[in-house]
């Protein structure tokens, strides 16, 4: 697909017509999704796919969205698919989004906000660098923007397009789906992967141009609670058993060098994602994350012999741990499929993009679909700065990501 200004501004169309939707996830709710507000998005899929003439998209019952491009290249070979999810982060507000659009960008810092006086700052983003002379959309400073995964969606809608109006352009099966809840762990609940029909899939979830993810972490989620005894302070000698105290005490026997904020590519790490309470009841969120299974599993022991030592000292039932694996590392299954790396990897060659294949500090619905039996490794959809107020994306880069995308359709119809 050639780069033209009509496929620019369908991209950009349809991108702002997508964040306008809050579809921010929930993960104290247990509603399948989570959210009402990601269906109102959901559906406009639907509706846009038929529009296009794709009449089996359909919104299910566990809120997937799913479409189905019948075969043109009258050979049999593998039907691709292409997956994207519609919720944004809880961590930061996905409503009422404002984006901001630098038709070109000519260096230097960005004013998001003026009156919070908010920058997106060179100095603290020095990649900006890199897209000078093209087109950005970032947040107004208050909000989120949504390109973690709004991008890939209109990337996945804007291929559908294409195939559609051109049937010249031969294609093997192509499937489309688009997921709720994403962002908490809960995308692919419910997944059929083999009513869906493809035999491989990518999802178009992530970050910078040229980003290939074939692995990721191991996830699993930890949840202490400390339960203290609360006496009024002036009371307290010899009783009070302060719960807040005890978290610390608690969370300093993990490794200071082992935090998101101070590790790399395949480093895991522990991460104190939330706590709140008081003096009587504490209780406190781990992320616990490592592409090493078995460093995987040694942290999980780490945090449930640091539970067992604080009972032995504070009293037995002081401190309750409950541990949940999430996710495991894609690579497992991708590595035995890897002809979905190589040929990715010369999609993006084709495209003049450069591939940058690494490691996934996080995960994707492709992780747990692949140990689903659909193997599905992640390409770049543009963005940089997810679920924060510094989200950004260049619009060329969304270009490049449909270019690819073309690329691999094409790959696998010979």
């Amino acid at each position: 697909m050639p780069t033209n200004i009509h496929v620019m501004n369908s991209l950009l169309e349809r991108f702002l017509r997508y964040t306008a939707y809050d579809t921010q996830s929930d993960a104290d709710a247990v509603t399948r999704p989570s959210t009402v507000k990601q269906v109102a998005l959901l559906t406009l899929l639907t509706d846009e796919l038929q529009a296009l003439g794709i009449a089996n998209a359909r919104l299910d019952e566990h809120s997937f969205v799913t479409a189905h491009i019948a075969a043109n290249n009258g050979k049999t070979t593998p039907g691709i698919g292409f997956i994207a999810h519609v919720d944004t982060s809880p961590d930061v507000s996905g409503a009422s989004v404002q984006a901001k659009i630098i038709s070109t960008y000519n260096g230097g810092d960005i004013l998001l906000n003026d009156e919070k006086q908010i920058y997106l700052r060179v100095a603290d983003q020095p990649e900006l660098a890199t897209y000078k002379g093209q087109t950005l959309i970032t947040t107004d400073g208050t909000t989120l923007l949504g390109a973690d995964d709004k991008a890939g969606i209109a990337i996945i809608m804007q291929l559908a397009q294409h195939l559609m109006l051109h049937p010249e352009q031969t294609h093997g099966d192509i499937y489309i789906a688009f997921t709720p809840d994403e962002e908490i762990g809960r995308g692919v609940d419910g997944f059929d992967v083999q009513a869906f029909g493809a035999d491989f899939a990518y999802t178009v979830d992530g970050g910078q141009i040229g980003e290939l993810e074939y692995e990721n972490f191991n996830a699993a989620l930890a949840v202490l609670t400390v339960y203290g005894c609360n006496i009024h302070p002036g009371y307290a000698f010899g009783k009070l058993k302060n719960a807040l105290s005890l978290l610390q005490e608690f969370n300093a026997l993990l490794p200071s060098g082992e935090r998101p904020e101070t590790t790399v590519n395949r480093e895991g790490f522990y991460f104190l994602h939330q706590m709140q309470g008081n003096a009587g009841k504490a209780s406190a969120q781990y992320l616990i994350r490592d592409h090493d299974r078995e460093l995987f599993n040694r942290r999980k022991l780490q945090l449930e012999e640091n539970a067992a030592q604080l009972n032995r000292i504070h009293g037995e039932g002081t401190f309750s741990l409950q541990i949940k694996d999430q996710y495991y590392n894609m690579r497992d299954v991708t590595e035995q499929h890897f002809h979905l790396v190589e040929n990715a990897i010369k999609a993006m060659e084709m495209a003049g993009v450069k591939p940058l294949v690494q490691p996934v500090r996080g995960g994707t619905d492709g992780a747990r679909l692949s140990f689903m039996g659909l193997p599905c490794p992640n390409l770049f959809a543009g963005g940089h700065n997810f679920h924060s107020i510094y989200e950004y994306v260049p619009l060329e880069s969304m270009q490049k990501s449909l270019d690819v995308i073309l690329n691999i359709v094409k790959l696998y119809s010979v």
